[in-house]
């Protein structure tokens, strides 16, 4: 929706320059006046405010003001209401990112935190990004931006027979409802980087029922479900920090305990000590 109601702005706004430019031409060649005379008679008709102290006397002057009141004044109501839309468009879309946050907080709360404490103990490479992830109160914006930055060269390739699958099979099965509810969530799908991750979880959680038993599998299958693994864990990190950053910014209580549960600090602990 918010496409076309700026399309629809950009549309506007561009015949109504084409009406400015041509009523203030139109008013020097037919009317002789200055072009700034020009452009303040343009400027008071198309607001419909109409001064009477600069008039058209010329037939072909009259001929322009009335074209100019026609499209001119039709194109500033409609980029004046376009304007207005997308101001309330705005504002619903960030009241609905606002209440889509708190869905992500409640997903990394049951399930995310913890998948990500397992995988990261299983990724051979974690200490390349372990200092990066050690997220503080004294974060800036220009910190969380550099761990992303960080995060670009991590390729986070697990081996699946490294995982407690049977574990990592019960966790989600248990949490298979609740990620259902996610789905049914219709502002999911206005999150780009959230519903790859959610979906990519739910096809592993799918891939790990749909096998009565996890020991014994061909090398073939244990390396799909590597890559199932790996593509949950590499879509984890980066939304696991946008949440990190979206708590620090808004939620100063929650973001204490998140940073006392964080899956990359080995000296993470909830007890407060300090």
């Amino acid at each position: 929706m918010t496409n076309s109601i700026g399309l629809r702005f950009r549309i506007y706004f561009a015949i109504l320059v084409v009406v400015i430019v041509a009523g203030i031409l139109g008013m020097i060649a037919f009317e002789h006046r200055t072009p700034l005379d020009s452009l303040y008679f343009v400027v008071v008709t198309i607001a419909t405010v109409g001064f009477g102290d600069i008039y058209p006397e010329t037939a072909a002057g009259k001929l322009l003001t009335i074209g100019i009141i026609l499209v001119g004044v039709g194109c500033f109501v409609g980029l004046a209401a376009s304007a207005l839309d997308l101001m309330i468009e705005k504002r619903e879309r960030e009241t609905r990112m606002q209440n889509l946050n708190m869905v992500i907080g409640v997903f990394f709360s049951e399930t995310g935190t913890r998948l990500l404490r397992c995988f990261s103990a299983h990724d051979p490479a974690v200490g390349n990004i372990r200092s990066v992830l050690v997220v503080s109160d004294s974060w800036s914006d220009d910190d969380f931006s550099r761990a992303a930055s960080a995060l670009t060269a991590h390729t986070g390739t697990l081996d699946s027979r490294t995982v407690d699958l049977p574990k990592l099979k019960a966790f989600l099965s248990s949490r298979k409802d609740f990620l259902l509810s996610l789905f049914e969530n219709p502002q999911i799908i206005e999150h780009e980087e959230f519903t790859p991750l959610l979906q990519a979880v739910f096809h592993l959680a799918e891939e790990l029922s749909a096998r009565k038993s996890l020991d014994g599998l061909p090398a073939s299958d244990y390396a799909h479900l590597s890559g199932d693994i790996s593509r949950v864990y590499r879509l984890l990190i980066p939304e696991w920090l946008v949440y990190m950053r979206h708590l620090k910014k808004h939620y100063p209580y929650l973001f204490s305990l998140a940073m006392r549960t964080n899956p990359f600090d080995a000296d993470a602990s909830v007890i407060v000590r300090k």
